[in-house]
């Protein structure tokens, strides 16, 4: 049976005052209703987040992203290694504000997903369509590319390490929202590619999350679909009052 969880990505957002006191009062109203949850805080305050939630058995941590190197003279990269050095679980890939705005290519997130997987991290691999690739039905082909350029080279092993998380771009920060027919549709394409190279056993145990603008007024429903398991969570993870709603609609 595959996992429910809703991830908190932070982006550039919170200072350590911030980023502790989120956390600590999220914990304070943990629901127990099996749902994983895992916080995703900028680099400096994942320590500070990991010591935070030890003490939870179903709560987790998640870099944001890692480097494609794996050490050397780069400065201000963080490689997987050191990301797992500090009992982080799971690293976040190919978001879509890595790909737009630091141009990352799929061949860039594929070694970032080696990388992870061989220093033990849980990988979150994202994707997501523009507006104008769905307007041109090229969205299907679109997101099989994604995936299989990052994840098709991988063992039946290395797959049970990985999270998809289907961002539409056109449904973030847009005012445009994805229906939860649209959402369940492209999870379910999803999960039929992975069966395809995979096998169906791989297919049904792996968690797809939803990452479009997730938030109070539309989680129930989304998570209600059968293919949707979960949501990567932007701004409404930045309130407390919103992401345990969000944690109380599974």
């Amino acid at each position: 049976m595959r996992k429910k969880i809703l991830v908190g990505n932070w982006k550039m957002n919170n200072n350590l005052k911030e980023s502790t006191s989120l956390v600590n009062d999220i914990l304070s109203e943990l629901p127990q209703n099996g749902v994983e949850l895992v916080f995703s805080p900028s680099f400096v305050f994942l320590h500070n987040v990991v010591k935070l939630c030890k003490s939870y058995d179903n709560v987790f941590v998640a870099a944001q992203d890692c480097s494609e190197i794996q050490n050397g003279a780069y400065t201000g990269d963080v490689s997987a290694e050191m990301i797992k050095s500090c009992d982080v679980n799971y690293v976040i890939l190919g978001h879509s504000e890595r790909r737009n705005k630091y141009a990352e290519t799929n061949y860039v997130i594929t070694q970032k997903v080696n990388l992870s997987l061989s220093n033990n991290l849980k990988v979150i691999l994202c994707c997501g369509e523009t507006l104008e690739q769905r307007e041109k039905k090229v969205h299907f082909n679109f997101i099989k590319s994604q995936i299989s350029d990052t994840l098709f080279h991988l063992t039946t092993d290395q797959i049970n390490n990985i999270i998809i998380a289907y961002e539409p771009i056109w449904a973030i920060g847009t005012g445009l929202t994805a229906s939860k027919e649209q959402a369940q549709e492209m999870h379910a394409f999803i999960r039929k590619i992975i069966a395809e190279k995979f096998g169906s056993i791989f297919a049904d145990n792996m968690s797809i999350l939803y990452g479009g603008s997730c938030k109070p007024n539309n989680a129930k429903e989304l998570f209600s679909q059968v293919d949707i398991d979960g949501g990567l969570i932007g701004g409404a993870s930045l309130s407390k009052q919103s992401f345990i709603e969000i944690l109380n609609s599974f």
